[in-house]
């Protein structure tokens, strides 16, 4: 009785100091430090993995729902059935998820989680036997996409079995012009996120929910919650967004005004293929849907077209109407790819990638949405976007994803004290280091403060443009360095970020965890080894002082880890069209000295700043948050490129302004380059 007692005392004080917060993370609850949730961890995976409130699932399959225009979508709807085979008409908690990649594939991978031999077999070879774990030899990326797996991905991309049969109803739904779903597809824009609402509102009121609803999914189907939270998507009480994005335009539509051609026109190819897929059942049984051809033939390629328009529209003057509307800064580009965390008053748990290619937006999600810790998480781990959650589950490391999403719904929307409100706010992949746990991003006891680009040789680097030093004192003598556009990024890290995980060359551990090869076109700037543990916590900025030979150009920037053989690992990197180089001041991020730790680039054409070639040109490049350790006898450089493809290419407009010519870097006494670093101590 005691012992009771005195737990419920210990919630109270919790929740009491949880309820006082209203804004940001710089206050907690008493929280695990312990990344695997220490028991509370255990007790979810038993719930998830266990024996479930029902035996069987059934599914109602493409089920109309008319939107407020006459748009029909359509969506299969999981329910549990009891041991007798009936379905259970009791109203239950209901998720929803929303997929462009058509509910046929969510399908076929909601039929393969179903198979124990498939699934569950292999997760338990992966995370107690080490199956594909390929560390320590040269193909340890193709282990890690492999392990992706292990990390629970297959229940959060479509419908989880266990969940429906644990009392929850799921359905997913073919985003507007994808998979069986009438319309044109729009991606994110207005229409979509209406959209998206109403299906929220219309699950609420369906006689197998009892009105809490949830949402579920994994980059698409994560942004589109973001935007169901942000318009308080009536009914919506808890989300789960794995690797979402929130800024999309600087996240991947134009990292630094560049075009992903990585990512960008593989992935709108994708989703077009798909939605020409018919529903075949539909033709066999005479019913088949002719406004959803009709709306297909209206536009056979969306986007893929206004994609080839601007990558053959050769001058900014000549930028026809229509492609305009898409660039208008008060158009799709605000409309559709610039989200709103700050409006978001859901339960919220954010899983995200340091080298993800939302990496810019996931940490900043969490640090945005006014809820106290209690109610917002995230996890940061080492991945791309395709391979996000690899390693989840293994001793020391956060459970699995789809362990998490059931704990957080069972506590938002079955109102179950499971403790996952008390889980680490913040926990991170330290980069360097091991899962760790903070109260909050970018971790507490960070200073920022300039380390400094000189010409002098560092000795650290074989071939590279340049070999120079990253110290505490500015150079003495003014140098310029030159270096050229080339295409040594297509073997880098950025290589491989740009093309979400998906580039080959990630299996190849010397392209993509060892920047040597890239750095041969680079101008190298490398520290001194460290004698301690170095913390590294936070947005970076990179000051240059550049000259170009024409009228734009462009850079890209890596911050790197450096170990004792010389391995050059990338920690962070940024990029920059030189003359999209404006910067909102009210949006951007200052250290207490002044310097910008997170410039925040306008990123229109209307905004463009045309260069003077041969005039002194500042630039602030922003590189994506981080968080990582050197180790001692480890070193720090910083890498400047004068090209990033594929991660980023100007646009053939701005290109032919560059010529590919050659690029500068002034390195001068009165007017110094540096990097403004948060770190915990000296390096």
């Amino acid at each position: 009785m005691a012992a009771h007692l005195s737990i419920r005392i210990w919630q109270m004080v919790a929740a009491v100091v949880a309820a006082a917060v209203t804004v940001g993370m710089s206050v907690t609850p008493v929280a695990s430090a312990d990344p695997t949730g220490g028991a509370d961890g255990a007790r979810w995976t038993a719930t998830e993995d266990g024996p479930q409130q029902y035996p069987g699932v059934h599914i109602d399959w493409d089920v109309p729902i008319t939107m407020s225009d006459g748009t029909v979508l359509k969506a299969n709807v999981y329910r549990p059935m009891d041991a007798a085979g009936r379905i259970v008409q009791t109203p239950l908690p209901t998720i929803v998820n929303l997929t462009p990649y058509t509910k046929l594939a969510s399908m076929l991978a909601t039929s393969a989680v179903s198979i124990p031999v498939l699934y569950d077999a292999l997760v338990t070879l992966m995370n107690r036997f080490d199956l594909f774990d390929l560390r320590g030899t040269p193909l340890s990326g193709l282990g890690e996409q492999i392990r992706a797996l292990s990390g629970g991905v297959g229940r959060t991309f479509a419908a989880d079995p266990n969940l429906v049969r644990s009392g929850y109803t799921q359905i997913v739904v073919d985003v507007r012009g994808t998979g069986f779903s009438q319309g044109v597809w729009q991606a994110f824009g207005e229409r979509e996120q209406q959209d998206t609402v109403e299906v929220v509102q219309w699950a609420s009121k369906q006689p197998w929910s009892n009105g809490r609803i949830g949402m579920s999914g994994i980059s698409y189907s994560a942004i589109n919650q973001l935007q169901a939270a942000e318009h308080h998507a009536p009914g919506l009480q808890a989300i789960f967004p794995i690797v979402p994005g929130s800024d999309l335009l600087r996240d991947t539509v134009a990292p630094g005004g560049g075009f992903d051609v990585g990512f960008v026109p593989a992935w709108a190819a994708l989703i077009n293929i798909g939605k020409w897929i018919p529903d075949l059942a539909s033709i066999a049984t005479g019913r088949f849907d002719w406004k959803w051809l009709a709306d297909r033939v209206a536009s056979p390629i969306t986007f893929i077209d206004t994609m080839l328009q601007a990558l053959t529209v050769t001058s900014v003057d000549n930028i026809p109407p229509n492609l305009k509307s898409y660039l208008d800064p008060n158009g799709y580009f605000r409309t559709g790819l610039t989200g709103h965390p700050e409006r978001i008053t859901t339960p919220t748990f954010v899983i995200g990638g340091w080298h993800d290619i939302f990496a810019n937006s996931e940490p900043r999600i969490i640090q945005e949405i006014p809820l106290p810790t209690s109610s917002k998480k995230l996890i940061m781990g080492d991945w791309y976007h395709l391979d996000a959650t690899s390693g989840l589950g293994t001793p020391g490391a956060p459970p699995r994803v789809d362990v998490l999403q059931r704990a957080w719904f069972d506590k938002w929307l079955k109102d179950i004290d499971n403790g996952i409100d008390r889980y680490s706010p913040v926990t991170m992949w330290q980069q360097g280091g091991n899962w760790t746990t903070a109260d909050r991003f970018p971790r507490p006891g960070m200073t920022y403060t300039r380390h400094y680009l000189t010409a002098d040789p560092s000795g650290t680097t074989g071939t590279v443009a340049h070999d120079g030093s990253l110290g505490s004192a500015p150079p003495t003598d003014r140098t310029t360095l030159t270096a050229a556009p080339g295409l040594s990024t297509i073997c880098s890290r950025d290589g491989v970020q740009g093309t979400a995980g998906f580039f080959g060359l990630q299996i190849i551990d010397a392209c993509y965890k060892d920047s040597r090869t890239a750095e041969v076109a680079a101008l190298t700037f490398t520290g001194r080894p460290v004698a301690a543990p170095t913390l590294i916590s936070g947005p970076v900025n990179v000051h240059l002082n550049t000259v170009l030979d024409a009228t734009d150009g462009y850079w890209s920037a890596t911050l790197n880890d450096v170990a004792p053989d010389g391995n050059s690992s990338v920690l962070t990197s940024g990029q920059l069209t030189a003359s999209l180089r404006k910067v909102d001041d009210g949006r951007s991020q200052r250290s207490a000295d002044g310097d910008y730790t997170a410039p925040f680039h306008v990123l229109t054409l209307e905004d463009r700043q045309p260069v003077v070639p041969g005039q002194p040109t500042t630039l602030d490049i922003a590189l994506v948050p981080t968080d990582a350790v050197l180790q001692p006898g480890h070193r720090l450089r910083v890498d400047i490129y004068a090209a990033n493809f594929p991660r980023g290419m100007m646009i053939p407009a701005l290109l032919l302004e560059s010529q590919l010519k050659p690029q500068h870097l002034v390195l001068d006494p009165q007017a110094p380059s540096w990097v403004n670093l948060p770190l915990n101590r000296p390096l």
